[in-house]
């Protein structure tokens, strides 16, 4: 039978829309499927696939802006400079709050906030109400910074507020311990060469990585990090770096060593950024830099 030369085209159009709609649902189940690239998979991704060298850099591949916050405007903490990536072309990021220790300005940490900015993060490095703060008080002002991110600055438009960390040397290292147990939505806290006279913390649900220093003489690792790191609870993803030939200001002025675990375990946790296993599992080796690491690998969350 021959057909309508009508007949013919309007058929042939159907089956152009039926190609084009099958194709189409191909097309929308192969970037949702397991072959997916990592970011169809993880909305939290951010920056290109990292390496060895682009963890070590002094800066990531974000440009970063930043802002001061005076004491005047802070509520529970001492003010501050929030830095953040420049562009919000990539969404929300996740924010992290970093304590000084006793006696110390915020300039003592400020070298850690372009530098885990330029890496995807919104950063405030606070002053604290006082130079002489303990850790508990240290701990309520890293909330009370983080909480004036992520409701009251002029970034908190930038900010995931579900996806926080908290960071901070001497006391302030302790008092991010203190802000973990408080809070334990947290995602990663980061004490490096803590003191707090507690010296048990089986209630922390945070991963945790504790920085100690073989010379500190001030928070010595077998008073402070050591007992923090082996009483927090076994099954929680923590990790324990000592830092060789270091001592308790190692955190005061720029350091590879820190800003690279410290970049890979806010990307692993906050950032639930698998692609930064590779550098914390397998544990660093002991190297001119590390005296020692332990911890628990693979990480479960």
């Amino acid at each position: 039978m021959q057909l309508h030369p009508h007949t013919s085209r309007r058929r042939t159009g159907r089956l152009a829309g039926l190609t084009a709609a099958l194709a189409a649902v191909v097309g929308l189940s192969t970037l949702t499927g397991p072959g997916a690239h990592a970011a169809a998979d993880n909305p939290y991704e951010r920056g290109p696939a990292p390496t060895e060298s682009s963890i070590e850099a002094l800066r990531g591949p974000y440009a970063v802006s930043q802002t001061s916050v005076s004491r005047l405007a802070a509520t529970g903490f001492g003010g501050g400079t929030i830095y953040y990536p420049t562009s919000t072309a990539d969404g929300t990021f996740g924010a992290v709050a970093i304590s000084p220790g006793f006696t110390a300005l915020e300039s003592s940490i400020s070298w850690l906030g372009p530098r885990l900015a330029s890496q995807g993060f919104v950063v405030f490095t606070i002053d604290t109400l006082t130079t002489v703060d303990q850790p508990g008080s240290r701990g309520d002002q890293l909330l009370a910074a983080l909480d004036y991110l992520t409701q009251r600055s002029s970034v908190r438009g930038r900010i995931d507020s579900s996806r926080l960390g908290v960071m901070g040397h001497s006391m302030g290292g302790g008092g991010s311990l203190e802000a973990a147990k408080t809070r334990p939505s947290l995602k990663a806290a980061i004490p490096m060469t803590p003191w707090n006279l507690d010296k048990t913390w089986p209630e922390l649900r945070t991963p945790t990585l504790i920085f100690g220093a073989d010379a500190d003489t001030i928070a010595p690792v077998a008073t402070h990090a050591k007992p923090f790191y082996n009483t927090l609870p076994s099954s929680l993803d923590r990790t324990y770096i000592e830092l060789n030939n270091a001592t308790h200001f190692a955190p005061n002025t720029s350091n590879t060593t820190i800003a690279k675990y410290s970049i890979s375990w806010l990307k692993r946790f906050i950032d639930k950024d698998t692609r930064y296993e590779q550098f914390l599992c397998p544990l660093p080796q002991r190297s001119l830099t590390i005296d020692e690491a332990q911890g628990n690998c693979p990480h479960t969350s």
